[in-house]
């Protein structure tokens, strides 16, 4: 039985916690001239600075016992080669047959799955091409220009994000549009700028039964009929899906053939790679989708074959372990150095918060430790002027992850290098802080606040492929520690469930719910009542002139 807190090399970094409780960073780097050399790592187009963190060797190499004496080794494998590691959905987890570009088989239930990811692909490949190309056509005879991506969560988070990391390499004839909140004045502002005749709406839901995507699908399927008087042979046209019920998307009016699959083995948060990137293949091109891929498949390789001390993602799980289980850290903030990733900080806070957002361990007992901490951030060099106040003098103790990319244009490489240099302050003064004679005041900032920076030698599918999959595994690592499933989500279907109950007893009473729930419905069925009423007077007085006109 795996019982983490229990273990002799828990115990001992909590000693250690303790012991090093008053050591300052800076007074690392004093003792040991070479720890940038030692505690950085390069892997591709990506590099990594973790000696900013409060870590001592001592601690390092008692983090790494740590990830020893854990499942990590296990799982990691078992993950690699197919078998079921989602406990509680008796599922494998799969995304990583997505982006292999090697040799290997994966196997699930004695059957190869890599012949299926290719066909996706080529489908993909053929479907984005024409579109770039000007070759598929609305039912007017009109090529696409505006590409409406319909989804929620993980069919939205991961391709809204890479588009728009990736918006220099966008096809200059497309605008792209992500519809996700249910509230209507969302899709109600993007249809507002459309052209019926030549948009393209991609239905992205795993189930084609998410509420919140069917109602946007609906509300946009209704706009195309009213806006040009189609008939529902013309939705064909203008509507394709991806989703793992083909019967449903076709029931709604999508042809068959314009029905891209993926597999309940894809998880939502994790989807980017499948069929749910259209929009990234459309953008970018089939050819920088599949460099995207490669990069992913790069860090895949890294993590499985690097030593632990030099592994990325798992210096980056253990230092994570160390911060938050032992130091105290609730949070991690996400700080890019480049407006291309503001959409990085949404992302990473459903991969990890909804991976690892758990109480209970693998084997369904109450965990006694702190699991996933809460991700937020935003880019640099705003967040300076926004929150940073609190996490150079707060009380608050909070890591960092810098992230930037290198200047590669001339253009604007002022901006670039103002921006980096910026960065870097920043790392240096949250690890050195400000307080003159050794007197706390005012003006005092404290230092001794953790960081990583991660560096990308350019902003390119490649790298950000590479970048994405780091995360993807730092949260894998953290969760195969902790011994807690990653890859389900209780929480959030509990909340779908009630929201669908809740609909379905809108018209009545109902005493299954609390005081509060009940006294909030009541105050909705009287709006609903009263906008049900002059609805029905607006109709009686239309057609009461229109009787009129013809008399």
């Amino acid at each position: 039985m795996y019982e983490l807190d229990q273990s002799v090399t828990w115990k001992k970094l909590k000693q250690l916690a303790e012991d090093t409780r008053d050591d300052r960073i800076a007074d690392y780097f004093a003792q040991d001239p070479e720890r940038f050399q030692k505690m950085s790592v390069r892997l591709g187009g990506l590099f990594l600075d973790y000696s900013k963190n409060k870590l001592s060797d001592k601690v390092l190499t008692t983090l790494e016992q740590l990830a020893e004496h854990s499942p990590l080794r296990q799982r990691r494998a078992q993950m690699f080669s197919g078998d079921i590691i989602n406990v509680t959905e008796k599922r494998p987890v799969l995304h990583i047959a997505l982006r292999n570009r090697g040799p290997e088989l994966v196997v699930v239930n004695g059957r190869d799955v890599m012949p299926d990811i290719h066909a996706s692909l080529q489908k993909l490949e053929a479907f984005s091409n024409k579109v770039r190309d000007g070759e598929w056509l609305g039912y007017s005879g009109k090529p696409i220009r505006h590409i409406i991506n319909i989804g929620i969560g993980g069919s939205d988070l991961g391709p809204n994000m890479v588009c728009r990391a990736l918006h220099a390499y966008k096809h200059p004839n497309l605008s792209f549009h992500f519809v996700s909140n249910v509230d209507g004045q969302h899709i109600k502002k993007v249809l507002s700028g459309l052209d019926p005749e030549t948009s393209l709406f991609i239905v992205s839901t795993k189930t084609f039964s998410t509420q919140e995507t069917l109602l946007n699908a609906n509300s946009a399927k209704r706009w195309f009929m009213a806006s040009t008087g189609g008939t529902e042979a013309d939705i064909g046209q203008h509507f394709v899906a991806v989703s793992t019920n083909k019967d449903a998307a076709m029931e709604f009016g999508i042809k068959q053939e314009n029905i891209f699959e993926f597999w309940a083995w894809v998880g939502g948060r994790y989807s980017l790679w499948s069929s749910i990137g259209l929009p990234i293949a459309l953008s970018i091109g089939y050819t920088l989708f599949i460099e995207l891929l490669e990069g992913a498949y790069e860090m895949d390789r890294h993590f499985m074959e690097a030593p632990l001390r030099q592994n990325m993602p798992v210096l980056m799980a253990l230092i994570g372990i160390w911060n938050t289980n032992f130091l105290g850290a609730e949070t991690q903030a996400i700080i890019p150095y480049d407006q291309a990733l503001h959409q990085l900080p949404s992302f990473l806070q459903q991969l990890d918060m909804e991976s690892n957002g758990k109480s209970v361990d693998s084997e369904g007992k109450p965990v006694n430790y702190a699991t996933g901490p809460i991700i937020w951030g935003q880019t640099g060099s705003n967040g300076q002027h926004a929150f940073f106040q609190l996490l150079h003098q707060g009380t608050r103790f909070v890591p960092i992850d810098f992230i930037a990319s290198l200047p590669d244009d001339k253009e604007t490489e002022e901006h670039q290098f103002a921006l980096l240099t910026n960065m870097l302050a920043q790392a240096n003064a949250f690890m050195n802080g400000d307080v003159i004679e050794g007197k706390l005041d005012y003006a005092s900032c404290p230092g001794n606040r953790p960081s990583n920076v991660i560096l990308l030698d350019q902003l390119n599918p490649r790298n950000l492929g590479a970048l994405i999959a780091l995360y993807e595994h730092k949260v894998f690592v953290q969760g195969a520690i902790w011994n807690i499933n990653s890859f389900d989500q209780w929480g959030v279907q509990l909340g779908k469930r009630l929201a669908t109950e809740i609909s379905r007893n809108i018209e009545r009473k109902s005493s299954d719910y609390d005081a509060s729930t009940q006294g909030l419905l009541e105050i909705v069925r009287q709006r609903l009542t009263v906008n049900a009423t002059k609805a029905e007077v607006v109709t009686q007085k239309t057609k009461t002139s229109k009787k009129q006109s013809t008399d």
